[in-house]
Formats: C-alpha cells, sequence, structure tokens
C-alpha cells in the first residue's frame, strides 16, 4: 500500500456509514465500537451493543464537519478501510485506573494536552496491508493542529510466530508507532509498551 492509496480524514468529515462499513457487525471491532476505554464499568457486563454504538455515533460526530471528533477514517482507493482513535487523555476515563499509561512515571492525569491513540479498527478485506502505518502517523498532525504538546500510545509487542488476536491488537503494534517517530517510555508489562512523540519537537 503506497501513500497514493490513501485519504484520511477527521471522522466528522466521513460519513456514518462509512464508519459502520469499517466496524462491521461482528468481529471485535463491531462488538466493542472502540468503547473499550470510554464504557463505564466492565464494557461487555454494563454496556449493550446498541449503547455502545450509539456512543461511538455521538463522539465522531461523523457529518459534522467543524464539530469536535474522536478520531481518523482512512479511505483506500475512496473505499472506507480502517479507523483510529485519537484524543486527549483524559477522554478515555479506562486510562485513569489502568496501570499501563502510569507505571515508573510520574504525570498529571488531568493534563489534557496529552493526547493518546487507544484504537485501531481495519475493515475486512484491507486487513494485513499496512493500513495502521499511515493512520498513526496522521494522529500526530491531527493532535498537533488541536493543541496536543504530547501525543501517546499503548502499543503491544509482537514477536515472530506468536499469534495476537485482532481483539489483542487493536491498541497497535510497537513498529507501527516506531515508525511514525514514536519513542518508547515506558515497559508496564510484557507485551505492552508506552510509547510517546512530544509534538514540539516534530516537523
Amino acid at each position: 500500500m503506497t501513500p497514493g492509496d490513501v485519504t484520511i480524514v477527521p471522522a466528522n468529515e466521513a460519513s456514518w456509514d462509512d464508519l459502520v462499513a469499517i466496524f462491521g457487525t461482528a468481529d471485535y471491532p463491531g462488538r466493542c465500537q472502540c468503547q473499550r476505554f470510554k464504557a463505564p464499568g466492565w464494557i461487555w457486563r454494563d454496556s449493550t451493543q446498541e449503547q455502545r454504538t450509539a456512543m461511538l455515533r455521538t463522539q465522531t460526530a461523523c457529518g459534522e464537519p467543524g464539530a469536535a471528533t474522536s478520531g481518523l477514517v482512512a479511505y483506500v482507493d475512496g473505499e472506507p478501510a480502517g479507523w483510529v482513535a485519537v484524543e486527549p487523555r483524559t477522554a478515555y476515563p479506562k486510562l485513569r485506573g489502568s496501570r499501563v499509561p502510569w507505571t515508573g512515571r510520574t504525570e498529571d492525569k488531568d493534563d489534557d494536552s496529552v493526547w493518546a491513540v487507544t484504537c485501531f479498527a481495519v475493515r475486512k478485506g484491507f486487513r494485513g496491508r499496512g493500513l495502521t502505518y499511515p493512520l498513526a502517523r496522521a494522529t500526530i498532525g491531527f493532535a498537533r493542529e488541536r493543541g496536543a504538546r504530547a501525543l501517546e500510545a499503548y502499543p503491544m509487542i509482537t514477536r515472530p510466530g506468536k499469534e495476537i488476536t485482532w481483539g489483542e491488537l487493536h491498541v497497535g503494534a510497537r513498529q507501527v508507532f516506531a515508525d511514525a517517530g514514536f519513542e518508547e517510555v515506558g515497559h508496564p508489562t510484557p507485551r505492552r509498551v508506552v510509547m510517546r512523540v512530544e509534538l514540539s519537537t516534530v516537523d
């Protein structure tokens, strides 16, 4: 996949039908609707599919250019193909109680100038083609244009021959963020790292 094949826009400039096509109705993205770090309580116990879908629709503000939105949508040759969630870190209440972002670091949990990339979804038929790479790169400009001073991600370490299910890898792979210019600033679990880019230093 070359850069010329991919167009990435804020979700509020995409249609809701395009986002529905990306998430589908089954598989992990279709069930979660990018609410793992948003939904109160235990996502599968304390929210319904309909509630999660409604939450995503409100958060993305699809079809409402100029409204606040919660991520980016990628098109490949004009077809809706991928999604990445990127917002102020404070927009994800589940991050506050997770040890992943905070282990070994002194961070102000209420600092909304630090943004976070929390979720990728790639439409069936477009997976395995490297679409998360341009999506990760696009989060940098998107966050910086909206006043972020730093951007974080919490990806997984992938190893050859070691299978990781799509549900686990929705946070992205370490190499995807390293390729985009993020640097590792924490390693809170054997398979999870914290990657960060200081936006004032990025051209």
